[in-house]
Formats: C-alpha cells, sequence, structure tokens
C-alpha cells in the first residue's frame, strides 16, 4: 500500500499530539514533521485543526498555500458558508467538523484530496448549493451572467448550434447581425481555449447549460 504523507498544524499540542496518535496507528498514511522551509519536502496533505476559520488561521492556509502544493484539510468546531468560501480562498479542499473527525473517516477524507477530490460535510455542501442557486437567479441571472463563465446571449447562441442552426440562421431568430453572431462564438472559443463550435457545444452540454 503506498501511503499518503501528512502534516499537522494544530492550535494546542493536545489536539496536535492527539489527531498525530491517531494517524500514526494507520497504515494509510505517514505522518511527517513539515516546518515549511525553504527546499523541504513537502507532503501531499497538510491536516489543520482549529477551533474556527479566524484571520490567524487564514494567514496559515495561505502561506501553506503560498509555498508548498500541499492539499489542505481543515478540522474545525464552527464553520458556515462564509468562512467555508474563505478557507477555500486559501487553498482548503477538504473540511471536517472535528465531532465528526473519527481516524477512519479522516483517513478517507485525506485520501480523497490526495486524490485530487474534495469533500464538505452534506449539510454545508447543501446550503452551499442554495446559495449558489440563489446567486445565479438573484444576482448574475438577471446580468446575464452564469457561474460557468457564459452570458446569457452566449447561451442562447450555443443552443442553437447545437440545434443545428447555422450562422444566418442563428443571426434571425435572435434578431442579430451574422457579425456579431460570429464575435460571440469567436469570443467564447477563446476565452475557454475552446477549438471549435463542436468544441464549444460539448463545453455547454458538460455545464448542464444546454
Amino acid at each position: 500500500m503506498e501511503r499518503t504523507t501528512v502534516a499537522l498544524r494544530a492550535q494546542d499540542p493536545i489536539s496536535q499530539a492527539g489527531v498525530a496518535s491517531q494517524l500514526r496507528a494507520r497504515p494509510e498514511v505517514t505522518v511527517m514533521e513539515w516546518g515549511e522551509g525553504e527546499g523541504e519536502s513537502a507532503p501531499e496533505v497538510v491536516v489543520m485543526v482549529v477551533d474556527t476559520v479566524d484571520e490567524d488561521v487564514l494567514r496559515t492556509l495561505r502561506h501553506i498555500q503560498r509555498t508548498s502544493d500541499s492539499r489542505t484539510v481543515l478540522v474545525t468546531t464552527d464553520i458556515d458558508e462564509q468562512k467555508l468560501v474563505s478557507a477555500a480562498e486559501c487553498g482548503v479542499v477538504g473540511v471536517i467538523r472535528r465531532a465528526e473527525s473519527t481516524p477512519e473517516h479522516l483517513v478517507r477524507v485525506i485520501e480523497t484530496v490526495a486524490r485530487g477530490e474534495g469533500h464538505l460535510p452534506s449539510d454545508l455542501l447543501g446550503r452551499l448549493l442554495a446559495e449558489v442557486g440563489r446567486l445565479q437567479g438573484q444576482v448574475l441571472g438577471p446580468r446575464g451572467l452564469h457561474f460557468t463563465g457564459l452570458a446569457a446571449r452566449e447561451v442562447d447562441v450555443l443552443r442553437l448550434v447545437a440545434e443545428g442552426y447555422d450562422t444566418a440562421d442563428i443571426a434571425t431568430k435572435l434578431a442579430y447581425s451574422e457579425r456579431t453572431i460570429k464575435n460571440v462564438l469567436h469570443s467564447v472559443m477563446t476565452r475557454l481555449q475552446l477549438r471549435n463550435r463542436s468544441h464549444a457545444v460539448a463545453y455547454a452540454m458538460r455545464q448542464g447549460l444546454i
């Protein structure tokens, strides 16, 4: 079994010693000392154990993000949507509540983030998705914007491309000039680094827009 290298950061020595003791007993991980020094080998995952996400914690997270390629798991007592967004901006890709951080659960999350995936408590994920939906509907949508990086007009054009219409037909249906339709498509393909119209349509389909 290939072990995941893990470094611990805790706000108090009791938490540091407790989590380290739990993880050292697990064959899936190797707990290592890491001082974040220049030239020092960084762990695959950093586990940070805190009570709440305050400015000191964010400062430490930003330092880890800036000085290494390690993926960070946050074990915290108190977290809400706003604190989650702040932590994510500082590179956190996994969150566990301290009350749920059994050795088995912690190791599973460590392995998940080491594979390049993320993890959130299910209730927090649900509230976050609800907030994303609210922002899309109330803030971005009325301004013709999407979280996907496509404006409403761009989505309309790609939808018609997907239905097989050519540039002239799309221009007629949307009451734009053909030049405008070409410019919209060129802008989408350039901005999102898409190869051609088919690639742009495939992108929009993956995003669930068409």
